[in-house]
């Protein structure tokens, strides 16, 4: 067994993992369902409807309800959270972090997006990018002298722009 193997089976230890349809429930009763996997794989794969996106290296920050870079739903320690990647390991380490910082009801989805979705839980469709419009054609919106805007259209942007202390 390799080291990250057996490193991932002592941290699920201290989880109460959620098999999909029992995240569905969770989230029914209130828990935050949160997708930590990066922007390719939602473009890639589509998305479950609801479910906040925080980026993986921004967790922590917007998860701890005592920080000043909390998002509005972090509001409180005994807020259930549910995290989900792709197949259920980045999140399971995911979540134990969250445990570390003080949110014991922090886990994870069992088998992570792909396990939700072959479940027949809701997923929205991958996204497909539009074509780049040839040099020197303005895309629709743009004006001359004005950068395009590159955010992804289903970005998730916090309602107030906050700057992670330099550490």
């Amino acid at each position: 067994m390799s080291a990250i193997d057996r490193l991932l089976a002592r941290e699920r230890s201290a989880l109460r993992r959620l098999e999909p349809k029992e995240a569905r429930r969770a989230v029914d009763r209130g828990a935050l369902l949160v997708d930590i996997r990066p922007v390719t794989d939602r473009e890639a794969e589509g998305e479950v409807p609801g479910a906040l996106v925080i980026d993986r290296n921004v967790l922590e920050w917007r998860l701890d309800p005592t920080g000043p870079d909390r998002i509005p739903e972090a509001d409180s320690t005994d807020r259930h959270i549910v995290l989900f990647c792709n197949e259920g390991y980045a999140s399971s380490l995911a979540a134990v972090g969250l445990h570390r910082l003080g949110l014991p009801r922090a886990t994870d989805l069992v088998g992570g997006f792909r396990a939700w979705k072959a479940d027949g839980l809701p997923v929205t469709p991958p996204h497909s990018r539009p074509s780049p419009p040839e040099p020197g054609v303005l895309a629709p919106g743009e004006r001359e002298g004005h950068e395009r805007d590159t955010l992804h259209p289903n970005a998730r942007v916090p309602t107030r722009t906050s700057r992670l202390p330099d550490r």
